[in-house]
């Protein structure tokens, strides 16, 4: 349904609105690609003036001594650009009047397109005072609430649930620290199409303010995560989180599990944790089915905890499993890492162990107790090979990709705390490699992003999330009237050629046989996975696809061209995409593939270069193309820099 027919559904303006509608001069930002209003675009006067589009897009302008005359406004937005005129400057002169329009383009570099701010107040203000219709119930004033932090989601009982961190009112500079919530429809029950905004029903206190739903005992706020739904042996559903008790300077000094009582509107204490167990619930969860049973993972971003996905394994901290490297039983202030005879390095899924965070395997590193190559893969950017520090966000299965999707943000990006980046495994553990930026912020933080697969559509072709929009942590002394402090919401096409990623081809041959590789989807996924390579699954920009020819010992690789039949005898469809051996100037992240052939003359394999082959094997030139090469060689240096910035600067637990 396109943006204009979902205007013309919108609510019908009120009484406010008609009285303003004929005084302001209304300008509305629109995505040039679309035709949808912009939210979050800066409209600076020659005096400097500031004014911000609303949800809509759009600015209600009315300045005595400026109306009836023309008006240069400079147009700027995180992630997007207005074009420059004659003298450089990124902006137009309008005709301003009273009840007056104008219509300005802007161009989005971001890949996500931004849609809507989710919760403060004056959502859709300008839209109001110029008489322009609105899609939600409250479009300027929800719960008073003027500003919520990071948000939380679960299906619960037919209803989406929502609840957030510390949040601001009208009233008092103190807001509620125990956590606010509200409900609303899903899409396919009556609840708005995502694409056009969500009505939210704050659970309000007597006073009309969002309430606290989660005030446990003791000194500080209360903060949650890990929302979790599960049905117990009844088969009634409930819905838990884990609790956090906060002092300064956000030191956590008591953990446990709470439920949320429907009738109450209440979270309701379960019991406490211990604050030194190994693994507990936290971030976001996610379900997956293993050897015939359903866990719930927590992302955070890697999902690197699970538990049975039933009420009294949750309960228990000893039921809680860490993917690991250390050996059972092991702990992070006495490390002992889990090496078979051969010395190589065994991960797993073990109980009473913790997971490696970022921290600490950035020390094993540097103690040379653990390599790079072992260590768990982290994310890299694919247009320049450099890796990324990823701080926190979700992990979803998605039916478009058939791959796992990950939406985080990065700290010590390009901003301290504000790059969103979309990447894909083929299992929630991994291989996680390439990664590819989504959305930026010049000086300014968007934190804790959260994907919402309940909003997906086009069977996941096109995915929803929000984050935290703030000057925190940013360095940025100015806070953007209205937006700061609050949740703004992203729509992503992931057939968007941007985002096709290179993914893990795995060698699938015996030690001492031939040489045999595939992606994910085309083989068993049972047994060990070693990761050859890294290729496109899909045709991108510049690639060519790959074929495999059998042959009496096994089958040998033979680059193709698009738009042209396959070579002779090959397998039907492509094994994967990759780039010319030949081509000029190729990313960075590339290496190139060669066959080798053994002194026998028939045994083949297939190495990137850099790699070290065995004595008896001769390398065929030239290369066959270009593939991608584990990012996690070769960058060990760079990412302690990285993670030794973010523990300074507090942002790594």
């Amino acid at each position: 349904m396109s943006w204009l027919l979902l205007s013309l559904l919108a609510l019908p303006l009120n009484a406010d609105a008609a009285l303003h509608a004929g005084r302001h001069f209304k300008i509305q930002v629109v995505d040039e690609a679309t035709g949808r209003g912009v939210p979050l675009v800066e409209l600076r006067t020659v005096n400097n003036l500031r004014y911000y589009s609303d949800s809509g897009g759009i600015v209600a302008f009315y300045e005595p001594g400026l109306m009836d005359r023309k008006v240069f406004f400079y147009v700027a937005s995180h992630g997007y650009e207005f074009p420059k005129d004659g003298f450089g400057f990124r902006g137009k002169a309008l005709e301003v009047t009273e009840g007056g329009s104008a219509t300005l383009r802007i161009k989005r570099i971001n890949i996500a397109e931004r849609l809507y701010r989710m919760t403060g107040a004056g959502i859709y203000r300008d839209s109001v005072l110029t008489g322009h219709p609105v899609p939600v119930r409250e479009p300027v004033l929800n719960g008073q609430v003027l500003g919520s932090d990071s948000v939380l989601t679960a299906v619960f009982q037919g209803k989406i649930h929502w609840f957030w961190g510390d949040t601001n009112r009208p009233g008092y500079p103190l807001g509620n620290f125990h956590v606010p919530g509200a409900t609303s429809l899903l899409p396919e029950h009556g609840g708005l199409d995502p694409e056009v905004g969500v009505d939210l029903e704050y659970f309000l206190d007597g006073k009309g303010f969002a309430k606290e739903t989660a005030r446990m005992p003791g000194e500080g706020p209360t903060w949650l995560d890990g929302l979790t739904t599960l049905r117990d042996e009844t088969g009634r559903e409930r819905l838990f989180a884990r609790y956090v008790k906060v002092r300064k300077p956000m030191v956590v000094y008591e953990q446990g599990l709470v439920e949320f009582n429907p009738e109450k509107q209440q979270f309701e204490k379960v019991l406490e944790f211990p604050m030194d167990a190994p693994a507990a619930l936290g971030g976001h969860p996610l379900r997956h089915v293993v050897e015939g049973v359903e866990y719930v993972y927590f992302a955070n971003p890697f999902p690197l905890v699970r538990v049975r996905a039933e009420v009294e394994p949750l309960k228990d901290p000893a039921s809680y499993e860490a993917f690991t490297c250390l050996k059972e039983g092991s702990r992070l202030d006495d490390i002992e890492l889990d090496r078979g005879e051969d010395g190589t390095l065994r991960y797993g899924w073990k109980r009473n162990t913790p997971p490696l965070g970022l921290d600490q395997q950035r020390k094993l590193v540097k103690a040379g107790h653990l390599t790079r190559q072992e260590a768990l893969p982290h994310l890299c950017d694919v247009a320049t090979g450099k890796p990324i520090a990823a701080h926190r966000g979700t992990v979803y299965w998605n039916a478009y990709r058939r791959r796992w999707v990950m939406i985080a943000t990065e700290t010590f990006g390009t901003s301290m705390l504000g790059e969103v980046w979309y990447a894909e495994a083929d299992a929630p553990e991994g291989p996680w490699a390439y990664a590819r930026k989504i959305v930026t912020h010049e000086k300014y933080s968007f934190y804790n992003p959260k994907q919402h697969p309940m909003f997906d559509k086009h069977r996941g072709r096109t995915i929803f999330f929000e984050g935290t929009y703030t000057n925190s942590f940013s360095g940025n002394p100015d806070q953007t009237p209205r937006y700061d402090y609050n949740q703004v919401m992203y729509k992503l096409d992931l057939s968007d050629p941007r985002l096709v990623l290179p993914v893990a081809v795995y060698r699938l041959s015996d030690e001492d046989g031939p040489d045999r590789l595939a992606t994910d989807e085309r083989f068993d996924r049972s047994g060990p996975r070693p990761v050859a390579f890294f290729a496109c699954d899909r045709v991108a920009q510049g690639t060519i696809p790959i074929y495999q020819r059998p042959t009496r010992t096994g089958k040998t690789l033979l680059p193709g061209s698009l738009g042209t039949k396959a070579p002779s005898d090959p397998e039907r469809e492509p094994l994967f995409y990759a780039l010319p051996a030949d081509m000029k100037d190729p990313p960075a992240a590339t290496v190139p593939l060669y066959e080798y052939v053994h002194t026998d003359g028939v045994k083949r394999s297939y190495l990137p270069g850099g790699s070290r082959s065995p004595p008896e094997d001769r390398r065929v030139e030239p290369a066959i193309c270009r593939v991608w090469r584990d990012p996690n060689v070769g960058k060990a240096s760079e990412m302690s820099d990285r993670y030794d910035q973010a523990l300074g600067a507090g942002l790594l637990t």
